[in-house]
């Protein structure tokens, strides 16, 4: 039997929202991958920690959010792997703890513009394949044709974390932003606010 193909979606998800779901969606049937997995960060080596909502919080939020999907799974795998985590070390200690599944990275377009960058981009593009999400005002040039690459027509919605945790801080409606269960979490444990 072929290995199951797994799109990991590496993100804070603080909190998790309609576009990560659609990305998530989309990615998990109408690409050739089998499932999707949010990997949930501890700790954005990039993103000041004190900004960050609980880990655990953020992981309940996903598995609110994609409850009764059947090919979306949340992963809190980074939570016990050393900080910072980094994508390679993450993609390798997950091929040898399921080796029956083949692992994907999924990441927006704007992301692969700088992924030379990245600890040991070119084994990540020697052993991987990345999926690519695009973002409006973002294109990554001549990355687009590597042969690691795929482009995607994922649709793409300009939502971020950060407007929901602002609107929620001035005490705005955030329905349809996110899963009602998310928002119910949100209240019941006053975050944001």
């Amino acid at each position: 039997m072929a290995n199951s193909k797994v799109g990991l979606f590496f993100g804070s998800f603080n909190p998790i929202h309609i576009g990560h779901l659609i990305i998530a969606n989309y990615m998990a049937n109408y690409t050739f991958l089998d499932e999707v997995w949010f990997v949930v960060s501890p700790q954005n080596p990039f993103k000041d920690k004190k900004s960050l909502g609980n880990m655990y919080d953020r992981l309940e939020m996903v598995n609110l959010a994609i409850d009764g999907a059947d090919n979306l799974r949340a992963s809190d795998i980074e939570f016990s792997l050393p900080q910072p985590s980094y994508t390679i070390d993450t993609l390798t200690h997950l091929s040898e703890k399921y080796p029956t599944k083949e692992f994907l990275l999924i990441m927006g377009e704007d992301n692969l513009m700088g992924l030379t960058k990245w600890k040991n981009a070119d084994i990540l593009l020697r052993d991987y394949k990345i999926i690519v999400y695009p973002r409006p005002g973002y294109d990554a040039g001549e990355m687009r044709n590597h042969p690691a690459i795929s482009m995607t027509d994922t649709p793409v919605m300009e939502l971020s974390s950060t407007f929901l945790r602002n609107a929620i801080k001035e005490g705005k409606s955030v329905k349809f932003y996110t899963p009602d269960p998310v928002i119910d979490f949100i209240d019941k444990k006053g975050l944001y606010s």
